[in-house]
C-alpha cells in the first residue's frame, strides 16, 4: 500500500504524518517517526484526518467544481473553471478601473501553503498594485510579530522544541498546550518527569489541564499580563536576579523600561493581576534563575517561555509580547540551550505566511512595506515598476471599509471570516455590501460560501504539495498522497490562473509574472518556491542553502539555512547579536492598559475564548466526524458555581449573552476551573453549530457575534480573548429536541438541511454524536446527528414536519405521542440490534425535557425492551432504572471516566504507579497522549490511603 509522507494540517506544532493509501484514496495515517517536530506521535485530531478524508465525506462535504451565483437570492450554479476565472477577472478589472486598486481586498489563510501565500502576495501586491491582502494569521499571530519585531528586530523564534527538554523552568502564559497544541505538551509532561526539579508556571485566568500540571499557577484576571511581566522585573532589579553583564553588552533602551517598572511594585501588581504578592516574588525567582532558588545557590538554569493567545488576542497583544521577551532580555535567558521566548503558532503555516510578507504590513523574507528600500528590493524581484507605498488595510479594516463601500471586491482563501472575526454583524454586512465575493475553497458549506457570488474548488490535505513552516521555524514538505476529487485545484495555481487572465486587463503589452510551467505541477510549485527562497538572499531568515533536495535527503529544516549550510539552524542570537542596526536587542517599554470593553455595571461579566481539545477553528473538517464530539458534546457556556447560584441557573439551562456587539443564546454549564464573574466559551461554535434568530428577525452568528474588533494599534490584532457581557435566563417555553443515527452517506447532508433551519427558532444548535468505538475500529462506528431548539412560541407545522423528515421520523413505522392542545408531540423509531430493540431515531417538541435521560438510551445504544411505550413518556426522569452515563476521557481507546475510576479503585501506588497502571489495564493515554491531564486529575482524586498502600 502506497505511503507518503507529509504534514498535519492542524495546529502550527508542524507533525510530520505518514499517509496510507491505495492510489486512489486515503485509507490511514501515523505519526511520521522521522520527523522532528513530533516523533511519530499524533493528537486525536491529526490521528483521525484519513476519516476526514473518507469519500462519503467528500461527495457531501466537498466543494468539486466552480459555482457561480448569478444573483443573490439564487442558489449558485456550475460552471466551468474558464467561465468563472474569465468572469471574476473581468469583474476584477472593471473594480480595478473604476475605482482603483485598493477597492480590492484579499484574505488570506495560515493554512495556506507558502507558494500559495506568495502566488497571492505577488498578484496583489505587484500586479495589481494593492497592499490589501491580510490573513486570518492576524487574528492569532500578529501581536507575536510585532513583539519579535519591536524587540528583537525580526519576526524569528529564538527558540527551539528541543529547549523543553533542556529548561530549568518553563512559563507557560495565555495558552493551554494540553488541548491546543497537544503533542508539544506531551514533551513538557515527559521533560518535568524525567526532571522533578524543572519548576512550571502557568498563567491563565482559567485553571485549565495545562495548569494541573503547574508548580506554580497564576490566575491573573484578564488584562492584567503588562502588569504582571513588569511587577516581575521590578521584583528582579530589587533582588538583583537581572544580568547586567548581558543587558550592557547585547541591549539597548533600559533605563526608560527600568523607569517605568518602578512604579510596578508587588503590592499594585497583586491588586491589578489578582494574585498573591508571594506568588510574584516566587515566580519572579524562578524565571530569572532558570527555577533555581536563589542566585547564590546554584549557577543560572535556563528559563524558556511558551505563549499563545492569551498574550496575543489582546488591544495590548504587542505589549504583553514585548514585556515578556523583555523578561528574557534582562535575565539573558536568551540565545542558549533551554531558554527563549518561543510564541507557539496557532496554525499549520501562519509562519510560512509570514516569511513571504502575508500581512498587509509586510513583503517577501520579513522586508517592512514602510520601508521604501524594502520595497524596491521586491519590485526589482518580481520585475514591476514599483510596489505601492499605500499601507494596506488589515483583517479588520479591510471588512469595515468592505462594511462602509471602500472595497468592491473581496478574494477569500481558505478561511471563513463569517465563523472566525469579531464582530460578525460587521462582517456580514461587508459580505452583503461587496460587489464581488470570491470564496477559494475545499469545502461547499461554510458560514462563509453561503456569501459567495463564485466558489472557486481548492485542494486540501492529502492533495496538496508545497511546502510549510512551523513555530520553531522548520519547514517540512507536504505532499500529495492522492489526487483531488472532482474539479479542485492548489490554491497557488487558482491563484496563477487568475493573475495571468488579470495581466492584458491591468498591465497590457508587458511579460508575465507569473511564468511557472503548470504543466508540471510539482516543477511549478517548486519553481515558485525557489522564487521564494531568493528573496530571503542576505535576510534573517536567509534559505539559499535550501532545496526541496535537500528536504528530501535530510529531512525537515529549520531556517535560516543560507548558501553553503550544511543543515538548518537550531537557535538564534547565540552570538548576542541581534536583527537590528546597532546588533543589540531593544527593550520595549509600554505601560499596562487594562482590557479595550472592560466590564460595568450593565455588563458585570468577562467573556473568555478559547479551544477544546478534539477540535479545531471553524470546525470545517473536525466537524465531520461525530467521534470528536465525545469529549464536548455541544455548545455550552461555562459559568462559576456561585454565580449559578445567584443567577438560579441549573446545567442545561439556557441563557441570553449579549453586549453592544451582538447576542446569543446557548445553555449554561457549571465550570469549575473559573473565577467569580467570568464565563467561558470556546471559539469553534460559529453559526452552523450554534445559532438562532434575533429579536428582530436576523439569525444569529455564533460565539464572535460577542466579539470586540477593538485591536492592538501596533500589531492590528483584535482582543477575541475577552469582552464584557450581560447574562439572563432564557424563559422559552417551546422546546426541542432530536436525534438520529444515520447512514454516514447522509449524515452531512442532513446537518447542512438542519442548519438551514435553525434560523426558525429562537436558539438552535446542531452537532453530531457518534458510536464509541476505539480508533483501531472505526470502521465498526457509527455517526448520528442532534438537533436542540427553544422558542417563545411553537414554530410552524411546516417546520415541523420538515424536522420529522430529516430525522426520519415521517413515516408510518414510528411511535407518536401528540397533545395538540398544548402544542407537544413526541416520535420514536426503533430498530434491531441483535435480537435487542434500540433506539434509531427520536424527536420531542413542546417539551424536550425527556431528552435527558432519550440522549443516552439512544447514543448508547442501550436495549429498549424494559421502556415499551414508556419511551414516549414526558419529564426528565426516566421511566425506568438505567445507569447514568459517564463522559469519555480517551477517545483514541474509547475510555470513559466511570471504567477508569473503577479500575483506579483497583490499583495502588503513587500517582505516577497508578498512571502506568492505567495505562496497562486500560490502554488510556497510551496513544496521542491528549487525554492524560484528565487522567491525572482522576488519579489526584484518589484518597491518600490508596496511595500510601504500597509504601
Amino acid at each position: 500500500m502506497p505511503e507518503t509522507r507529509s504534514t498535519c494540517p492542524y495546529c502550527g506544532v508542524g507533525c510530520g504524518v505518514i499517509i496510507e493509501s491505495d492510489g486512489v484514496q486515503i485509507t490511514g495515517v501515523r505519526g511520521d517517526p522521522d520527523h522532528p517536530a513530533n516523533g511519530g506521535r499524533l493528537c486525536t485530531k491529526g490521528s483521525t484526518l484519513h476519516l476526514t478524508a473518507a469519500p462519503v465525506h467528500a461527495q457531501q462535504s466537498r466543494l468539486l467544481q466552480p459555482l457561480r451565483r448569478f444573483d443573490r437570492a439564487s442558489a449558485p450554479q456550475p460552471v466551468s473553471w474558464d467561465a468563472a476565472l474569465d468572469d471574476v477577472a473581468g469583474r476584477m478589472a472593471q473594480i480595478h478601473a473604476n475605482h482603483g486598486p485598493d477597492a480590492l481586498g484579499f484574505y488570506l489563510s495560515g493554512q495556506l501553503l507558502t507558494e500559495d501565500y506568495y502566488v497571492f502576495n505577488k498578484l496583489a501586491k505587484g500586479l495589481l498594485g494593492t497592499n490589501n491582502l491580510d490573513t486570518n494569521s492576524r487574528l492569532c499571530m500578529s501581536s507575536a510579530v510585532a513583539g519579535y519585531k519591536a524587540t528583537l528586530g525580526a519576526d524569528a523564534p529564538p527558540a527551539c522544541y528541543e529547549d523543553i527538554d533542556l529548561a530549568g523552568c518553563m512559563f507557560i502564559v495565555g495558552s493551554n498546550m494540553a488541548w491546543a497544541h497537544p503533542i508539544l505538551f506531551r514533551r513538557v509532561e515527559e521533560a518535568k518527569a524525567r526532571n522533578p526539579a524543572l519548576k512550571i508556571i502557568v498563567a491563565d485566568p482559567r485553571k485549565t489541564e495545562t495548569a494541573e500540571l503547574a508548580d506554580l499557577y497564576l490566575p491573573l484576571l484578564p488584562g492584567s499580563d503588562v502588569m504582571l511581566f513588569h511587577s516581575l522585573l521590578h521584583i528582579m532589579l530589587w533582588e538583583g536576579w537581572t544580568d547586567n553583564a548581558f543587558i550592557v553588552q547585547h541591549t539597548s533602551g533600559f533605563a526608560a523600561l527600568k523607569e517605568l517598572v518602578r512604579e510596578a511594585t508587588p503590592e499594585k501588581a497583586s491588586a491589578i493581576c489578582g494574585l498573591p504578592t508571594e506568588d510574584l516574588y516566587k515566580a519572579a525567582r524562578w524565571m530569572a534563575l532558570g527555577g533555581a532558588h536563589s542566585a547564590d545557590s546554584a549557577p543560572r538554569q535556563p528559563t524558556l517561555s511558551l505563549y499563545c493567545q492569551g498574550l496575543n488576542q489582546s488591544a495590548s497583544g504587542t505589549a504583553n509580547n514585548a514585556a515578556l521577551i523583555n523578561l528574557h532580555l534582562a535575565t539573558g535567558q536568551i540565545g542558549k540551550p533551554g531558554a527563549g521566548p518561543l510564541s507557539l503558532t496557532g496554525q499549520p503555516n501562519a509562519m510560512g505566511g509570514r516569511e513571504v510578507g502575508g500581512l498587509s504590513n509586510l513583503l517577501s523574507a520579513h522586508r517592512d512595506m514602510a520601508n521604501p528600500l524594502h520595497r524596491e528590493e521586491v519590485a526589482q524581484l518580481w520585475g514591476v515598476e514599483t510596489i505601492p507605498s499605500t499601507p494596506g488595510k488589515s483583517a479588520i479594516e479591510m471588512f469595515e471599509a468592505a462594511a462602509d463601500g471602500q472595497i468592491k471586491a473581496l478574494w477569500i482563501a481558505c478561511t471563513n471570516p463569517a465563523q472566525s472575526m469579531p464582530d460578525q454583524a460587521m462582517v456580514r454586512r461587508a459580505l452583503e455590501r461587496a460587489e464581488l465575493v470570491v470564496v477559494q475553497e475545499a469545502f461547499a458549506a461554510t458560514e462563509t460560501t453561503a456569501y459567495a457570488d463564485c466558489l472557486l474548488p481548492a485542494t486540501t490535505w492529502g492533495e496538496k504539495l508545497g511546502t510549510v513552516t512551523n513555530s520553531e521555524r522548520r519547514i517540512s514538505r507536504v505532499r500529495a498522497a492522492v489526487t483531488a476529487p472532482g474539479l479542485a485545484r492548489h490554491d497557488w495555481q487558482i491563484g496563477v490562473q487568475l493573475a495571468r487572465r488579470l495581466e492584458p486587463l491591468v498591465r497590457p503589452r508587458k511579460p508575465s509574472l507569473f511564468g511557472y510551467d503548470m504543466s508540471r505541477a510539482e516543477a511549478a510549485a517548486e519553481a515558485i518556491w525557489n522564487e521564494h527562497r531568493e528573496s530571503t538572499r542576505g535576510r534573517d531568515l536567509d534559505i539559499t542553502g535550501l532545496s526541496w533536495q535537500m528536504l528530501e535527503e535530510k529531512g525537515p529544516q529549520q531556517w535560516p539555512v543560507p548558501s553553503g549550510a550544511a543543515q538548518g539552524t537550531q537557535r538564534l542570537y547565540t552570538d548576542g547579536r541581534f536583527v537590528t542596526d546597532d546588533g543589540r536587542a531593544r527593550f520595549d517599554a509600554q505601560p499596562w492598559k487594562p482590557v479595550a470593553v472592560q466590564r460595568d455595571a450593565r455588563h458585570p461579566f468577562s467573556l473568555n475564548t478559547g479551544r477544546l481539545r478534539d477540535q479545531w477553528h471553524g470546525m470545517t473538517r473536525t466537524g465531520q466526524l461525530g467521534r470528536l464530539f465525545a469529549h464536548v458534546s455541544e455548545p455550552q457556556l461555562q459559568v462559576h458555581p456561585q454565580d449559578m447560584q445567584r443567577l438560579q441557573l441549573r446545567d442545561g439551562d439556557l441563557v441570553h449573552v449579549s453586549n453592544r456587539y451582538g447576542a446569543i443564546v446557548l445553555p449554561v454549564q457549571t465550570g469549575s476551573g473559573l473565577q467569580p464573574a467570568q464565563l467561558y466559551l470556546p471559539m469553534h461554535w460559529g453559526g452552523m453549530y450554534l445559532s438562532g434568530r434575533s429579536s428582530k428577525g436576523q439569525r444569529l452568528a455564533g460565539v464572535n457575534a460577542l466579539t470586540t474588533p477593538e485591536f492592538c494599534p501596533r500589531s492590528k490584532q483584535p482582543e477575541l480573548k475577552h469582552v464584557a457581557v450581560r447574562l439572563l435566563k432564557a424563559e422559552m417555553p417551546w422546546t426541542c429536541m432530536g436525534m438520529a443515527w444515520l447512514d454516514e452517506s447522509q449524515v452531512l447532508a442532513t446537518r447542512a438541511a438542519l442548519t438551514e433551519l435553525m434560523a426558525e427558532f429562537d436558539f438552535a444548535s446542531c452537532v453530531l454524536f457518534g458510536r464509541s468505538v476505539p480508533l483501531e475500529k472505526a470502521g465498526d462506528g457509527r455517526t448520528g446527528v442532534q438537533f436542540r431548539a427553544a422558542a417563545y412560541e411553537a414554530p410552524s407545522a411546516e417546520v415541523l414536519r420538515r424536522l420529522h423528515q430529516l430525522l426520519q421520523l415521517d413515516g408510518s413505522e414510528a411511535l407518536r405521542y401528540v397533545d395538540a392542545r398544548r402544542q407537544c408531540s413526541r416520535a420514536m423509531a426503533i430498530g434491531q440490534q441483535g435480537a435487542e430493540p434500540v433506539l434509531n431515531a427520536f424527536l420531542l417538541c413542546g417539551d424536550a425535557s425527556a431528552g435527558q435521560w432519550l440522549a443516552p438510551v439512544l447514543r448508547d445504544e442501550q436495549s429498549t425492551k424494559s421502556f415499551g411505550r414508556m419511551l414516549l413518556s414526558s419529564g426528565s426522569k426516566p421511566p425506568a432504572a438505567m445507569a447514568a452515563r459517564s463522559p469519555q476521557v480517551c477517545a483514541c481507546m474509547n475510555v470513559d471516566e466511570a471504567s477508569i475510576t473503577a479500575q483506579l479503585g483497583r490499583c495502588s501506588g503513587s500517582p505516577d504507579e497508578l498512571l502506568t497502571q492505567l495505562k496497562s489495564s486500560l490502554g488510556c493515554g497510551t496513544r496521542c497522549g491528549s487525554c492524560i491531564p484528565t487522567i491525572k486529575q482522576l488519579v489526584q482524586a484518589v484518597p491518600p490511603v490508596t496511595l500510601m498502600v504500597a509504601a
